[in-house]
């Protein structure tokens, strides 16, 4: 569940296994409309998360690779 951890101090890895978590709680059907509304909330979270640590990621890589012509 939310952990109000913020995007400093998840590790990408970190977010992708407690999604994985997350989608593995839905699947089983065992959970109450309000813990899922709860755990789309915090799904959706890390998912930005993830995306923003990869755009970052993005623009280190462009930073060391050479430029190709």
């Amino acid at each position: 569940g939310g952990t109000g951890v913020t995007s400093k101090t998840v590790k990408f890895n970190a977010a992708l296994e407690e999604l994985d978590q997350i989608l593995e709680k839905i699947d089983s059907g065992k959970i109450d409309l309000d813990d899922l509304l709860k755990e789309i909330v915090r799904a959706n979270t890390l998912i930005e998360l993830c995306r923003e640590k990869i755009k970052k990621a993005e623009v280190e890589v462009k930073k060391v690779l050479p430029k190709s012509t």
